[in-house]
Order: structure tokens, then sequence, then C-alpha cells
């Protein structure tokens, strides 16, 4: 187990949620794209509506594949 798995699963006991369905490589993507081609402190604001979307019903790979689409548009010249 990674040192990312077990603050993921720590958290989540923490939080009462269960671990093993949080999307941590879409998140980290997400929150990648959006440093690189945005803002930094946009990362975890964006890793923030992310988990609100799927809260909502999104499904994960979905929400985060349309924040990273936005944020890799910001970096396509006009």
């Amino acid at each position: 187990m990674s040192e990312m798995d077990d603050w993921v699963a720590e958290v989540s006991a923490e939080l009462g949620l269960d671990g093993a369905v949080v999307p941590v490589k879409d998140v980290l993507d997400v929150a990648r794209d959006v440093a690189h081609n945005v803002l930094r402190p946009g990362a975890p604001v964006s890793a923030y509506l992310l988990g609100l979307a799927v809260a909502g019903g999104a499904d994960p790979s979905e929400a985060a594949a349309k924040i990273s689409a936005l944020a890799l548009r910001r970096s396509t010249p006009g």
C-alpha cells in the first residue's frame, strides 16, 4: 500500500467514507491540469468542485475529464 493509499484510507475513515471508491488518479490528474494550465490555487478548488459534482451524482471519471478538458483548453492558443 502506498503512502497515498494510506492517507486516503485514513481520511476516508475519519469522514465516514468508503476510501475504496476514491478516484485518486482522476483527482490528481485534474489538480495537475488545473495547476499547470490555469493557476495553482485553482487545483484544490477544482478538486473540491469535482467532489461536489460526484456527490450530486456525476460520474467521477466523466466529471474529471470535463474539468481537465477545460483546463487544457486554457493552454491552447486561441
